[in-house]
Parts: structure tokens; C-alpha cells; sequence
């Protein structure tokens, strides 16, 4: 408010942040963190910001109050924009409170835009902390971390309606140590998808629903080498979602997606439980014909302790390319059983390897 912001969600306060930032961003504080505070009570209309570094300041917080509520139109993505709010080249800062951002994002879902729009982006932000938001109907995905490690996000709330295209809740790529503690996640897409050049991802204590599930993936598009590797998930709860735990991998690829733990995981009406798909195909990229050859090389996966309900009696489905496979795959102490108007379930499987005990339903193709 100091900076000239009006506060009133009507009249646009981007100016009165910009200014705000170029002071934090330069302030030299002696090795202290500098810290902006944007009030509770009040709310901020804000058109697209980049809030850019390095900065002078170790370390910056956003104490967060109040809500960020984004324009009501889709005109500024025709512009080359492609994200709402980012922060580039900004170490050690910390995004927390109790506020909201919120990406008013129903007019983007009506409209057949395809581009990738994100309402909250950081892009080589080492040491991260976000902590305590809500994060509300974002126009694509609602959180972008890319090119970033050491990064903890905890105690978040994300939700934007079950039926909104894309509005995947967190979105992790060539990024490395990343943690996603004890969040809420009911989104339109996946609520967490962990892309090409991730590694050391730790994700536990997440409630998922609605939405597509934890998903490692899509990877290789476009015949691309991508990898992902040491990723842990543990202690998460997934609710009425499309997918449970997934791996899905285009085919005419190359590169790898290993050392993947799945543990501690309760499934509530989960539509396909635990799916691995080498066979994936963006519906909106889909073409008739012969499968390109290669394949992104899926080892050394474990499930373990997976329990609940499934709402697709195919409720375990290893779908591994013809050639490559899938190796080391483990799976133990697992019981899936039907759930609402699911007679029963069972297990399909396609090259895939590895050892199976105590798994309901049987993994005949695991030894």
C-alpha cells in the first residue's frame, strides 16, 4: 500500500508491485532477509508481472495477506505471455501467508485456447520456500517450478473445478530437489506432474482429488530424449481421481525414467489405480498409423503398501513398449479392491518385469 496500490480488486495496482519489488529486489540488508508484506483485507487486481533477479537481498519474503486475482480476459496471452505471475533468477525467497491467488480462469476454460498458461511460474529460483497459499481456478496450470533445486513447498491449497482443461496443480520440470509436503490438491488435471530433467523429487503427505493423480510424464514428445529419475512418493491420499499413481511415456523416443518409489499410498475410487503407459498419445496430437520405434527405459520402480478402491476393474495396467519393456519392476503389500459399480478388478500387463508379492489383483507377468 505504500507504493500506491488501491487494494479494491477494481483498479489495476501492477505498477505500485513493480516498484515494490525494484526496492526489495535491491535492497542491501546485510546478509538479512528483506521482507514485503501485502495485507490481509485487501485485493489486488494485477495484470502480468515478472519479478526479476538476481538480487542484491540474501534472502526475500512475500508475506502474502491478502488475494492476487488475475484480469478477466485472455487478450494478454495473444501477446506472447504465456505465464500471470513469475519470478526469474530469484534465490532464497520465500512465498508465504495466508492469502490466495486467485487465476480467475473460467473464461480461458470456455474458450478452445490450447497454450500452456500458468498462473504462478518460477524459473531458476534456488532455495524456494512456498508455504501456507491457496492457489484458486488458475487459467492453465497453477504452479510452474522449472530450472530451480533446493525447493519446499508445503501446506498448500490448490483447487480449481473437475471438469477445468489443464489446470494441472503443481507442474516440476528440470528441476532437483524438490519437496511437496502436506498439500491439498482437487484440480482439473494432474495435481502433480513431474517432467523431462526432474530428479530428487520427494512428494508426501498429499491429498489428490479431483483430478488425474500423481503423474510422472508425459515424457518424450516429439521424439525428445528426457529423463527423470529418484522420485518418491509416500503417504498420499487420492480421491476420485482419474488416475492413481502414472508413468506415461510417448513412443519414437529415447532416455529414461528410473529409481521411482510408490509407498504408503490409499486410493478412494480411483479410476486406473497404477498405470504405466508407454503408449501415451496427447488426444490433441493423436495420428493414425505405425508407432514410431523407441521407447523412454522405465526401471527400477517399487509399489509398495497400496491400498483402497478402484472404480475401473482394470485396476493394475503395465503397458510397456514391445521392445524396451520395463525392467526391476517391484510391487508388494498391494490391495486394490472394487469400488462403486466395479464388479471386480484385474491386472493387464505387456512386457513388463520385475517381482510380485502379496499384490491383489495378481500381476501374472511379475514373477
Amino acid at each position: 500500500m505504500d507504493y500506491g496500490a488501491t487494494g479494491n480488486g477494481q483498479i489495476d495496482d501492477s505498477q505500485a508491485f513493480n516498484k515494490a519489488w525494484k526496492d526489495i529486489c535491491n535492497a542491501n540488508a546485510g546478509g538479512e532477509t528483506v521482507t514485503l508484506e501485502i495485507p490481509r483485507g485487501k485485493t489486488f487486481l494485477l495484470n502480468p508481472l515478472v519479478f526479476q533477479g538476481p538480487c542484491k537481498a540474501k534472502a526475500i519474503r512475500i508475506q502474502l495477506g491478502g488475494t492476487l486475482i488475475a484480469p478477466l480476459s485472455t487478450s494478454w496471452a495473444n501477446e506472447g505471455v504465456d505465464t500471470w505471475i513469475q519470478f526469474s533468477n530469484v534465490d532464497n525467497l520465500y512465498l508465504d501467508g495466508d492469502g490466495k491467488i486467485d487465476g480467475r480462469g473460467s473464461i480461458w476454460w470456455q474458450s478452445c485456447m490450447k497454450k500452456s498458461v500458468y498462473a504462478l511460474h518460477f524459473n531458476n529460483c534456488n532455495g524456494l520456500q512456498l508455504k501456507g497459499l491457496t492457489h484458486l481456478n488458475s487459467p492453465r496450470a497453477h504452479i510452474s517450478i522449472k530450472n530451480c533445486k533446493d525447493v519446499i513447498v508445503s501446506d498448500l491449497k490448490i483447487s480449481a473445478p473437475d471438469e477445468s482443461p489443464n489446470t494441472d496443480g503443481i507442474d516440476i520440470s528440470d528441476s532437483t530437489s524438490v519437496q511437496i509436503l502436506q498439500s491439498i490438491i482437487a484440480t482439473g488435471d494432474d495435481c502433480v506432474a513431474i517432467n523431462a530433467g526432474s530428479s530428487f523429487i520427494n512428494i508426501t503427505g498429499v491429498v489428490c482429488g479431483p483430478g488425474h493423480g500423481i503423474s510422472i510424464g508425459s515424457l518424450g514428445d516429439g521424439g525428445a530424449y528426457d529423463t527423470v529419475e529418484q522420485v518418491h512418493v509416500k503417504n498420499c491420499t487420492l480421491r476420485d481421481t482419474q488416475n492413481g499413481v502414472r508413468i506415461k511415456t510417448f513412443q519414437g523416443c529415447s532416455g529414461y525414467a528410473r529409481k521411482i518409489s510408490f509407498e504408503k499410498i490409499v486410493l478412494s475410487n480411483a479410476r486406473n489405480p497404477i498405470i504405466i503407459n508407454q503408449f501415451y498419445q496427447d488426444k490433441g496430437k493423436f495420428s493414425k498409423g505405425i508407432m514410431k520405434a523407441g521407447a523412454i527405459e522405465i526401471s527400477d520402480v517399487t509399489y509398495s503398501d497400496i491400498r483402497g478402491t478402484s472404480a475401473n476393474d482394470q485396476a493394475i495396467d503395465l503397458r510397456c513398449d514391445n521392445v524396451v519393456g520395463c525392467r526391476n519392476i517391484v510391487m508388494r503389500n498391494i490391495d486394490i479392491t472394487p469400488g462403486v459399480d466395479c464388479p471386480k478388478t484385474y491386472t493387464v500387463c505387456n512386457n513388463a518385469h520385475g517381482t510380485a508379492t502379496e499384490t491383489q489383483p495378481r500381476v501374472p507377468c511379475l514373477s
